[in-house]
């Protein structure tokens, strides 16, 4: 809003400058010194009238920058009028355009604008502006003074858009920067999702079809086969569950197109949730002695616990799959300034594994 605000001032400004100094001008150029005549001229008139219209289509010099530079510099350069609109809607071209476009731009608001200037210099001493600052005693100084004045006048408002030009590419880049590393983010998310889901759905599966096989073969002579069927199901309720939210966060765009409020990412995992680990893996038929000897495990930061969780879930899922009924010894130690250490051994299985 503030900036919609001042660049509606700043047109305001630019439009008015530039019909004050039109009839600035075109008054200097009828008016006759020392008397109350009025050398009107049709140049005068048309390039004046030219000119309200210049100033007048300065509204819409960032719109349409090449065509109202191009009307703006014709009074001054074919007729009698002041080149201030050209100057203005240089600035505006030379912020959207680089290369040949801004140069040739620059070159015929420069001519112009030597054109105004040695005109205004020309005129009587009482009605000329120029004069001030131009001397006009030779042909060569008046060059000189002319060429001078009218590239400061043209520089400033060349430099002024070629900085708001640099300004624009470096928002520009660094938006597209920006833009990349969220894209380069979300896919680094994605993929950590998936190795994750991953790992939780071949612990889970691998549950799954021992407890589906351990129901097959004990169904009908083993009273725990209500139990394991219950498993079998829970575990298969879970896994499904899992493969939604992995399906939804890879088709998607990942955790960090959330909105505020929309769904969570899937329960991280901690140190804490690592008995509950081992009575699924007993749950499904692992003999494994546990050994845990840790020191303020409430304070362990997340991501330590989460690692420290699906470690040791990967490696209970090794056992289960490539060697289901053996023995396995699982010690999980540390605290603060000591680390943590995970270790899980098991003996070879007790037969060949299909």
């Amino acid at each position: 809003m503030g900036r919609s605000v001042l660049g509606v001032v700043c047109t305001v400004l630019a439009v008015a400058a530039s019909l004050v100094t039109g009839i600035v001008n075109v008054v200097l150029e009828i008016s006759l010194p020392g008397t109350d005549a009025l050398h009107v001229t049709v140049a005068a008139v048309l390039g004046w009238l030219l000119g309200i219209g210049a100033s007048i289509l300065l509204v819409w010099r960032w719109r349409w920058p090449l065509v109202v530079t191009g009307v703006a510099v014709a009074p001054p350069l074919l007729l009698v009028a002041d080149s201030l609109a050209a100057l203005i809607a240089l600035a505006a071209l030379a912020t959207r355009f680089t290369g040949w476009w801004r140069w040739s731009a620059a070159a015929l608001v420069f001519a112009a604008t030597g054109l105004a200037v040695w005109r205004d210099a020309g005129r009587p001493q009482e009605s000329s502006l120029a004069e001030a600052w131009i001397s006009t005693e030779t042909i060569g100084a008046k060059l000189i003074g002319v060429a001078i004045t009218a590239a400061i006048y043209t520089a400033v408002p060349l430099t002024v858009g070629i900085v708001r030009y640099n300004l624009t590419e470096k928002r520009r880049l660094a938006a597209e920067e920006a833009a990349l590393r969220d894209q380069v983010a979300r896919r680094e998310e994605q993929a950590r999702i998936a190795r994750e889901m991953h790992d939780v759905l071949g612990h889970r599966l691998s549950l799954l079809s021992l407890q589906a096989g351990a129901l097959e073969v004990t169904a009908a002579t083993t009273p725990d086969a209500a139990e394991a069927a219950k498993t079998v199901r829970t575990t298969a309720r879970q896994s499904l569950d899992d493969l939604r939210q992995v399906i939804g966060v890879l088709r998607g765009a990942g955790f960090a197109d959330r909105a505020p409020g929309g769904p969570a990412e899937p329960f991280q995992p901690t140190l804490a949730d690592i008995p509950e680990l081992i009575a699924g893996a007993r749950q499904a038929g692992l003999a494994v002695n546990v050994t845990i000897l840790l020191d303020q495990a409430s304070s362990a930061p997340a991501p330590l616990g989460t690692a420290a969780y699906r470690i040791l879930q990967e490696a209970l899922t090794n056992v289960l799959r490539h060697a289901p009924g053996a023995p396995t010894e699982l010690l999980v130690r540390g605290g603060p300034g000591a680390g943590l250490s995970l270790e899980v051994f098991n003996a070879l299985p007790p037969q060949p594994v299909p």
